[in-house]
């Protein structure tokens, strides 16, 4: 004779397994508009052959205060992947003196970085890839999230990109962040990575440098070998990796300065 009790104990297990699966396979997308304030110490203008830096008499005044951007996060299972839009570096150049028209061009970078995450593990892997030559080498360097500290978390909720998303308040670089966070989706996330929730996707945070808001959370089948880095990239330490950006980045400027490069010219 069955046993009606042991068969509901077991459907009842097998339910709460079978659930479980369907959340440590959810995967899909998360798309960000973003906007910051523009760090001058980052731009690069030209003039007859000459980088001029901020400060400079000669600096150019017309530089929008901030620039806007889009992000998405593609995630799968226990990883997801950040894609950020504009490959290409801006160059402002102006030929002639300072009272000359500046032409903006946009050349292709020397560089490619992507950042993968291990949403289980709390880390993230930043992969970079140097062009040069024609013979591109891929990096990676690997580094925890910081556990988040001095939230303060409010009863105030709204929805954001069709979440409930709870608003908690953080210190973090001498300002004070508003963040909006869902715990409806089975991951901990952020777009500032210092910013990540010990559980829950903050789907919107401002300061007075920047802004990110979720504008559409899209469910939908990603393979996890998409948001995983590539086992051949050679690893280095953070402060290897940092260093060979900065090598990249400052070749292809003097280049840039020697006429060597032509971009598109808006």
């Amino acid at each position: 004779m069955k046993n009606p009790a042991k068969n509901l104990v077991l459907s009842f297990t097998l339910g709460l397994l079978a659930a479980g699966a369907a959340v440590a396979q959810t995967s899909g997308r998360i798309s960000y508009e973003a906007t910051q304030r523009t760090d001058l110490s980052q731009m690069r203008v030209v003039i007859n052959g000459q980088q001029v830096k901020p400060g400079s008499p000669d600096f150019p005044t017309d530089i929008p205060e901030s620039r806007s951007f889009a992000m998405t996060l593609v995630f799968a299972g226990n990883y997801a992947k950040e894609q950020r839009e504009g490959g290409n570096a801006i160059i402002r150049t102006m030929e002639g003196g300072p009272g000359s028209a500046p032409q903006v061009s946009s050349l292709p970078r020397p560089i490619e970085e992507t950042v993968f995450l291990d949403l289980a593990n709390r880390t993230t892997t930043t992969v970079l890839t140097v062009k040069k030559d024609d013979a591109p080498t891929t990096y990676r360097t690997d580094a925890p999230i910081a556990a988040p500290a001095n939230w303060t978390v409010t009863n105030q909720t709204k929805k954001i990109a069709g979440y409930t998303c709870r608003k908690a308040t953080v210190p973090y670089k001498k300002e004070t962040y508003t963040v909006w966070f869902t715990t409806d989706l089975p991951f901990s996330y952020s777009p500032v990575r210092d910013l990540t929730p010990e559980k829950g996707v903050v789907l919107a945070l401002e300061s007075e440098q920047e802004q990110y808001r979720a504008t559409k959370v899209d469910l939908k089948a990603v393979s996890e070998a998409e948001v995983q880095p590539s086992a051949t990239a050679q690893k280095v330490t953070p402060a290897e990796l940092r260093d060979l950006r900065e090598k990249a980045m400052a070749d292809f400027r003097q280049r840039m300065m020697e006429g060597g490069l032509r971009g598109n010219r808006n």
